[in-house]
């Protein structure tokens, strides 16, 4: 008899220890779950065998001391029946209905949880199916397979830990156990669903923004979509960072140490908040520039020029107007009243202003560009000053401090507005294409005059940016072996460039045709 109490001592340890190691098992299998934790698997694992060993090693040393106990029982002649029948009558006979009830309504607490489970996770089975037979899905079906899995997950985990929680109400085991088990259900629904939900975000924004895509027309509002679309991935990280910031202020209201941090996910999330509709509103204003500004079909080519000119210059004063918006707003969120700050800013400027002469000159001469339209935006030009090296291109853009200049070979270049110098402008009305020709002196002028000029009748009819036929200027220098001519063919703006090369190989292609040799080019002696 003594045996059995012993063997009955030792297997109601062995089966507490068991249950324990089980709870272990599935809180870890729980976190490896979470996306959050899906690289630490390994890590997660080392700690589940490290607890594991732990556990058994605590329960081999408890074996030890029961049979010890037991066997020092017997030693002293103690019958282990009475022993123990005494130890169980000193509980109050209240305990053991308590315990049975407790344990009936347990187990029946873990066959409601183990059959609601199958419930849902049958019907998460047909939402996940139906999701992807939706035809206007534009989400891939491997993208619903993971929302759902993530979803049963979390469903599982919530629904073992809520059981759990009401055994040990149901068991009266220490309030404390289950007020910290409740506190674990709490922080793990907020991070599973606050992962969770980024997920279903990005796939609805995804569809939505393929819908946009699919319906947009010049007849409806759609037709401005393509021009916003860029802010999508910034919507989504604005998104992502404003959930996270709400999980980890719901955690750390869980935590009664550092719940006062909490106070500041609020403002941080308005702060986010400000960010984005500052950046909207800037595109939206930008764009609606645009629209008044280019509305016209009908501009001409200099009104197109000068409105195009003008663009980039409402571009950053929206910006800098929006952005200051944006940050006073975000001081008045901080509770920092933003007055003094901007008045030693006003202080700190004039300072500045007095030692930034070069910025003041690069300001004034931009707005003197453009009120007194020396160049636009589509202009060729050249430019700078005699002493430096001279710019030449079309121009792109004309900002506050600096004109954006495309060299003819590709590169772009930045000339600040005070040391644009000198102005060359080739788009003005009319420009020449000047092209100078090699011919010996036995030619026949007359014959190379009137060749010249049906060659220059035959360009402009063909190309629509030659506004006269070319005309022989005379000859502009006399050489060792050959007479230079000079020819004017007067084009559109801009254009010069383009006519210098086709003039070129058609003076080449006719003066062969008519049988004139084209002299080698000597090259000037280097002094």
């Amino acid at each position: 008899m003594a045996l059995l109490i012993i063997l009955a001592e030792v297997s109601l340890t062995i089966f507490v220890f068991l249950l324990v190691n089980w709870l272990v098992g599935k809180f870890s299998g729980m976190f490896i779950n979470i996306s959050i934790f899906r690289g630490q698997e390994r890590n997660i694992k080392t700690l589940r065998r490290n607890i594991k060993g732990l556990l058994i090693l605590t329960c081999l040393v408890l074996c030890i001391l029961i049979v010890a106990a037991n066997g020092f029982l017997l030693y002293r002649g103690e019958n282990l029946q009475k022993y123990t029948l005494s130890l169980i009558e000193r509980i109050p006979s209240g305990f053991w209905l308590t315990l049975g009830i407790g344990i009936a309504q347990s187990v029946g607490t873990l066959i409601v949880a183990a059959i609601a489970l199958k419930i849902v996770r049958y019907w998460l089975k047909v939402a996940n199916i139906r999701a992807k037979r939706i035809d206007q899905s534009t989400t891939d079906d491997q993208s619903i397979d993971t929302f759902f899995s993530n979803l049963n997950n979390i469903v599982t985990s919530g629904v073992w830990l809520w059981a759990v929680i009401l055994c040990s109400n149901f068991l009266q085991l220490p309030v404390t156990i289950s007020k910290y088990l409740y506190i674990l259900l709490r922080i793990y629904l907020i991070v599973a669903i606050g992962l969770l939900i980024p997920k279903a975000i990005t796939a609805i924004i995804d569809s939505l923004d393929a819908l946009s895509v699919r319906y947009s027309s010049p007849e409806n509002l759609l037709r401005y979509y393509d021009r916003l679309r860029h802010l999508i991935p910034f919507l989504k990280r604005c998104l992502e960072f404003v959930i996270y910031i709400c999980v980890a202020t719901l955690v750390i209201q869980q935590i009664q140490l550092i719940a006062n941090v909490a106070v500041f996910g609020a403002k941080i999330v308005q702060i986010v908040g400000i960010i984005f509709i500052s950046r909207v509103l800037f595109e939206v204003a930008y764009l609606l520039v645009e629209e008044v500004l280019f509305k016209d079909q009908n501009l001409s080519e200099i009104q197109t020029s000068r409105r195009l000119t003008l663009v980039p210059l409402i571009r950053s004063l929206l910006q800098y107007l929006v952005y200051f918006g944006a940050a006073v707003s975000i001081l008045y969120t901080l509770d920092i009243n933003p007055t003094p700050i901007l008045a030693g800013a006003g202080i700190v400027g004039v300072a500045v202003g007095f030692g930034a002469q070069t910025l003041v000159n690069d300001i004034v001469c931009g707005f003197f560009i453009l009120f007194e339209n020396y160049y636009l935006v589509g202009d060729y030009i050249q430019a700078g000053k005699a002493e430096e090296k001279v710019v030449e291109g079309t121009v792109e853009a004309i900002e506050l401090r600096t004109t954006r200049i495309r060299h003819p070979n590709g590169q772009l270049q930045i000339i600040r507005n005070g040391d644009i110098g000198s102005i060359t402008n080739y788009s003005k009305q009319y420009t020449f294409a000047v092209v100078e020709l090699s011919v010996p002196y036995n030619s026949n002028l007359a014959q190379v005059y009137k060749m010249i000029e049906e060659v220059g009748e035959q360009l402009k009819a063909s190309n629509a940016d030659v506004l006269e036929s070319t005309q022989v200027d005379g000859v502009e220098s006399l050489g060792e072996t050959h007479l230079l001519l000079r020819t004017l063919t007067k084009v559109k703006p801009g254009k010069h460039l383009q006519i210098q090369r086709v003039l070129r190989k058609i003076f080449t292609d006719a003066l062969l045709r008519e049988g004139i040799t084209i002299p080698p080019r000597v090259e000037a002696p280097e002094s």
